[in-house]
């Protein structure tokens, strides 16, 4: 097996470096930002969502519409700029916003 090693000139090292730099610095800014405050509510939602819970069980759970359910989600993960309910739930758990027993 032959590897071949390529060469980076100088001037692409630099513009490598500077994007590096420039991506740390926007984690360490976000970093900063205070975690975005979900209503009372969404944070329930959340809990649920947490246990496993899908949103016709969130809905009979809370006592409201599945389709309330899904816009309390989409706030959620809106709010947090995120894609997913399992990356809500990670996020939840890493910044200490629930905690699952």
């Amino acid at each position: 097996i032959s590897y071949s090693h390529s060469q980076i000139s100088p001037s692409m090292a630099s513009k490598l470096l500077t994007e590096f730099k420039s991506m740390i610095q926007r984690t360490d800014e976000r970093r900063l930002v205070p975690a975005p405050r979900l209503t009372e509510r969404e944070l329930e939602v959340l809990k649920l969502v947490a246990t496993g819970m899908n949103n016709r069980d969130i809905a009979k759970e809370l006592f409201i519409s599945e389709n309330t359910v899904k816009n309390h989600v989409r706030n959620i993960l809106e709010k947090l700029q995120l894609h997913s309910r399992m990356e809500a739930v990670v996020y939840a758990m890493r910044e200490k916003i629930l905690e699952i027993r």
